[in-house]
């Protein structure tokens, strides 16, 4: 896909949330497509202090509202490219640094950040360009941490040309780690969200990459 026609599809991507938002937010939804990463999200913070965190592809900010409540002295930055999820997000919290932004130009400083997080947003990314940011944006020993769709293939991908949609990039756990690789991250951790079994046709990936270290 080239980047003019990628662009236009991101953009109709953008103002179809501007106007699905308030249905996004609804109990069900949430409850069963998006919280069990999110929960898994809030836990990798904890455990590492993450202080300064950047939710990319926020939404209307339910992830990016519990981790300033939930991740202890958190200062939270929700990064989204529809104004009618940011809309959302802002009457959600104040305490919620909100900004319009996309994933490849995030308007952080370099290594300002401990944390960069994503979920059910990265398969509309440029994706590589935007985990070039995430590590260029996070201080040695941050985290990025990436929830995308990613299908168990009982089928090879090639025999199923018809359904596949090149805008809509779900990488097989292979891919997810070479790209985190080829933006320099050591890859951490990958493994599906924990689901109820029954939930599980989302299939979803979480894949954790960290920045070296200053030598010591």
């Amino acid at each position: 896909m080239t980047s003019a026609t990628r662009r236009r599809f991101n953009e109709a991507v953008t103002g179809f949330w501007g106007f699905a938002a308030p249905v996004y937010d609804t109990a069900v939804v949430q409850r069963w497509v998006y919280r069990p990463a999110q929960d898994e999200m809030i836990a990798l913070l904890q455990a590492r202090g993450s202080r300064r965190i950047a939710d990319i592809g926020c939404g209307t900010g339910i992830l990016a509202d519990r981790m300033a409540r939930e991740v202890q002295e958190a200062h939270v930055t929700g990064v989204d490219m529809s104004d009618g999820m940011l809309a959302e997000a802002r009457r959600r919290s104040s305490t919620v640094e909100w900004v319009r932004a996309p994933a490849e130009q995030l308007p952080f400083a370099d290594g300002s950040l401990d944390a960069v997080v994503s979920t059910s947003a990265f398969h509309w990314f440029n994706q590589s360009a935007a985990l070039r940011e995430f590590h260029r944006v996070l201080r040695p020993g941050g985290v990025a941490a990436v929830a995308t769709l990613s299908p168990r293939r009982l089928v090879p991908v090639d025999l199923l040309p018809a359904v596949r949609l090149p805008a809509y990039d779900a990488p097989d756990p292979a891919a997810m780690r070479r790209l985190f690789t080829d933006a320099g991250f050591t890859v951490a951790d990958q493994h599906r969200v924990r689901r109820p079994l029954w939930t599980q046709l989302f299939s979803d990936l979480i894949t954790v990459g960290e920045v070296s270290p200053e030598p010591n």
